[in-house]
């Protein structure tokens, strides 16, 4: 199996097309031709993995925050970065990153931190604006199922958990073909009255190459009419964060307790206490400062997340308790999650979570 080809699978699991503008995923290091040793999954690509992955004999690193998130002038190895990026290109070793493209998914890291923690009935804290696209087109009512069952194949037509989506009008199509053209129905140079119907589908944007595609392939027009359309209603399914309920409401000590113990870490920096049971809960790995006034608007009793400033903690206004774990720590079971898709989509390969720990934030 080539590099390429878990590129792929990561990409149909976690499109970089939605990742946030200031990101860099995707492959950032090597040649996706070359054939796949091995895969190691991390948090992070430092030095240190790029070791573990040579001794492993590995080649191929996919991790979750990105190495070099703005340009590089010169490779001197004057820091860490450029130490990285250094010792992975001489030891032929390729690295990917998934960031925010997994930060948005509907399953991705701030579902693994909502299981973790026991919420139910969750939902995407903050879904994303123009992430959908429709496409209408016009065709003989005799050809419409066949190119609609086609456009269904390649990912056309799913709306949160249903599929197989679209909509159609009868009408009259009108058209005449000049004289060099070669109508599907009717005669050239003479006008024609034809029985179609108007196809109405949404698709992800990420897949408008695929969608455009099918429609070419498969529509028997020699000259096919179309539209695109960028569509502003929210995607259920992209966007950051996530929110839910816990099975049974807890104080907010033992909320705090449970949250130590079910993230497996030591020390919590907390808001002031709101003096109410803690049952709905949002999630946001990683930095989340600016996911305080989402989660006060759809009235979460708490915010699990990272990186709030002294400020931040002040927004709280007893609404809401602010919990902050960390950012490594917030974020510690996405390679986990990486690892179980790698397994479940190419099983009796080599997969291994990095032993190397990344977190450069060490406690007493």
């Amino acid at each position: 199996m080539k590099i390429q080809e878990v590129i792929k699978i990561l990409e149909e699991w976690a499109p970089s097309a939605y990742a946030e503008e200031y990101d860099n995923v995707g492959l950032i290091v090597g040649d996706d031709q070359k054939q796949c040793a091995g895969i190691l999954v991390t948090i992070d690509s430092l030095e240190d993995v790029v070791d573990e992955a040579i001794t492993k004999k590995y080649n191929l690193i996919v991790s979750f925050h990105p190495i070099i998130f703005s340009g590089i002038k010169k490779l001197t190895g004057e820091n860490y970065v450029q130490k990285t990026i250094i010792k992975a290109i001489k030891n032929d070793i390729a690295i990917y990153a998934i960031h925010t493209a997994l930060d948005k998914h509907r399953y991705g890291v701030n579902y693994k931190i909502s299981e973790i923690i026991g919420l139910n009935k969750t939902q995407i804290l903050i879904p994303e604006k123009n992430t959908l696209k429709k496409l209408i087109t016009y065709i003989p009512e005799n050809n419409a199922e066949a190119l609609i069952k086609k456009l269904h194949g390649v990912g056309g037509g799913k709306i949160g958990n249903y599929e197989d989506c679209s909509f159609k009008i009868d009408g009259i199509g009108t058209y005449k073909g000049n004289e060099i053209s070669n109508p599907y129905i009717g005669k050239k140079s003479k006008k024609q009255n034809i029985n179609e119907v108007q196809v109405n589908m949404l698709f992800p944007k990420h897949l408008q190459n695929k969608i455009l595609e099918t429609l070419f392939t498969y529509h028997p027009y020699e000259e096919i009419s179309f539209e695109i359309i960028n569509m502003e209603n929210y995607n259920q399914d992209i966007g950051f964060g996530m929110i839910g309920f816990l099975e049974k409401p807890l104080t907010e000590n033992d909320f705090i307790k449970k949250i130590k113990s079910k993230m497996n870490i030591s020390f919590v920096k907390h808001s002031r206490f709101i003096n109410k049971k803690i049952h709905k809960v949002a999630v946001l790995g990683g930095s989340g400062s600016f996911a305080i006034m989402p989660s006060i608007k759809q009235s979460a009793d708490a915010l699990i997340t990272s990186d709030l400033k002294y400020h931040d903690f002040f927004k709280a206004e007893k609404k809401i308790l602010l919990l902050d774990i960390g950012h490594y720590e917030s974020e510690q079971y996405t390679k986990i999650l990486i690892m179980e898709y790698l397994n479940k989509k190419i099983p009796n390969f080599g997969v291994a979570l990095a032993e190397t720990t990344t977190n450069p934030v060490k406690y007493k």
